[in-house]
């Protein structure tokens, strides 16, 4: 990084330099093309689907199609190591993807009208999903390489309100447009909208710093593990990443539910969580991104992080109204939903800076996997916890389960730290280790965590049958048995999930043991010696 000037811009204007970037400009137009067939996939299809009589059994399979947006981070390190013979690494691989969902939306038209073409209709789904999902890792890897510190902020609140813009286009005005023009009209039309996208990607420009792609296969697995490992105080702010919006998510998961409960008919929820409740949300996103520009990502972390916390005390007193009081009701989901988007505006500047620009498809990839971990876990945990201690008290409880991200926040950015930098951890000398033994520990370590996620989702299905059926006995073992010997097609993504958490889980145990022996160290250098000096230190809040 070069030294700072004596002629330090204000907050304002480092903000308003940001968004004129050209670099922020491409960042944030690029969202429009990642969020088109996010909404296709999850609303328009269904809705399609629906319309034209088919089964709702069949239409819920279609759910399926968003797989491959979970299992990103296992095709990522391909795109970080190869190099299309066009365009450079990341634009050139934004150009594939986005002829590719043309393409798939041009074939989607062709069976707009016919019924018994549904399980092409499906497929078509999945490979949208698919170059999608490819999509985000070069758009998000992009970001990474291509963004200034002082544009990130900027970025990240104009690629939200940017992203939600292309839900509405594909996920609401799709579903509209089709009522009149039908499906096969609206599909070529969301087709023909990747073109000026396509012109966009080819306009951009490339990153300042000259990026040298991962020689092999193995280092493009590899060293993104290492690389992030070590960092100082590495463990800890995995830890935080798995913790901070964790009190945010165990609410969220159940706030339908709750309403119901309460006794908030159809209009008032759909108003408060679809129209009042996406406003909050994107303004929160906005303003927290722009905000961390002009106060720092450290002090933004904590202030967002309290706000994000302490929200939850709005749905208590709603709890406590014992029947529908609407402007106390839209006020606690306003006020919630906004601070959650302060909390991931904030966020997502982090994990861009986080992320190393060698590695950069991977390891966001992984990051944002990482994210949504918590959200998976949360519907369940807050189901039983609802049922065991009723609303008031479950609201009062995810105060308490904020406070552990709280607590890794301050490992690595203490209270007072304007700007956390990630560097190099130094360790002992110690005898490295042979390729047989980091072998026997990714085995250890994969076995290990694929047992404890087994576990986990068999407690949660005997916990499902004993309450389905009333007098019921918990029989974890036969809850195990019935994962282990999978039946349906959800059954099946069930088992490849579980073998995905235990595969990523192997990796990051051995390189966390490499990494201990030193080996991280030459991998993480080039990107963390931003002084220029070719030396790492560990600066005060790191």
């Amino acid at each position: 990084m070069t030294a700072p000037s004596t002629d330090t811009p204000g907050a304002l204007t480092s903000l308003v330099r940001a968004l004129r970037s050209p670099r922020t400009k491409a960042v944030a137009l690029l969202s429009f093309s990642s969020g088109l067939p996010l909404g296709l996939v999850w609303y328009s299809i269904p809705d399609w689907m629906r319309d034209i009589g088919v089964d709702i059994r069949v239409v819920g399979l279609f759910t399926l199609a968003q797989v491959p947006w979970a299992f990103k981070v296992v095709w990522s390190p391909l795109m970080d190591r190869y190099v299309p013979p066009f365009w450079g690494r990341r634009r050139g691989w934004m150009a594939i993807t986005q002829i590719a969902l043309a393409a798939i939306g041009l074939m989607l038209s062709g069976v707009g009208r016919h019924p018994d073409a549904i399980w092409v209709v499906g497929a078509l789904a999945l490979a949208t999903a698919l170059a999608s999902a490819s999509q985000d890792i070069a758009i998000d890897a992009y970001a990474v390489d291509v963004l200034r510190d002082n544009e990130q902020g900027a970025a990240v609140g104009a690629r939200l309100a940017v992203y939600r813009a292309a839900l509405v286009v594909s996920g609401g005005a799709a579903i509209t447009a089709a009522g009149r023009l039908g499906w096969p009209t609206v599909n070529v039309i969301l087709a023909l909208l990747y073109l000026p996208v396509l012109v966009l990607t080819w306009k951009s420009p490339e990153p300042e710093e000259k990026i040298t792609a991962p020689a092999t296969l193995r280092d493009a697995v590899w060293h993104p593990f290492l690389g992030f490992l070590a960092r100082h105080r590495a463990l800890e702010i995995l830890a935080f990443v798995l913790l901070y919006k964790l009190s945010d998510q165990l609410t969220q998961a159940l706030t339908r539910p709750f309403l119901i409960d309460m006794g908030y008919n159809a209009d008032h929820r759909g108003i408060a969580l679809a129209t009042v409740g996406m406003v909050a949300t994107v303004a929160g996103g906005l303003l927290g991104a722009w905000v961390t520009t002009m106060i720092g990502l450290g002090h933004s972390l904590w202030i967002f992080g309290f706000l994000q916390v302490f929200s939850n005390l709005g749905y208590y007193f709603v709890s406590l109204a014992g029947g529908p009081v609407l402007p106390l009701m839209y006020g606690a989901t306003s006020f919630e939903l906004f601070t959650s988007g302060l909390g991931t505006g904030a966020f997502s500047v982090l994990l861009l800076r986080m992320t190393q620009k060698r590695f950069s498809a991977t390891q966001y990839a992984l990051f944002t996997s990482l994210f949504a971990l918590p959200r998976l876990l949360a519907g369940p945990i807050a189901g039983f916890a609802v049922d065991a201690v009723g609303w008031s008290t479950f609201f009062l409880s995810t105060l308490v389960m904020g406070v552990p991200g709280l607590v890794m926040l301050a490992r690595f950015v203490p209270l007072g730290v304007r700007e956390p930098e990630f560097t190099v951890e130094e360790f002992e000398p110690e005898p490295p280790l042979d390729p047989a033994q980091v072998a026997w520990r990714a085995v250890a370590g994969g076995l290990a965590a694929g047992l404890f996620g087994l576990v986990v989702v068999a407690l949660m299905a005997a916990l499902k049958s004993m309450r389905a059926a009333k007098g019921a006995a918990f029989d974890l073992p036969a809850a195990m048995w019935q994962v282990a010997h999978p039946a349906t097609i959800t059954d099946w993504v069930q088992v490849v999930g579980l073998a995905a958490f235990a595969l990523v889980a192997g990796l990051f145990v051995a390189a966390v043991s490499s990494v201990r022996r030193g080996a991280g160290r030459t991998v993480a250098a080039p990107d963390d010696d931003r002084s220029g000096d070719g030396v790492n230190d560990r600066r005060a809040g790191a």
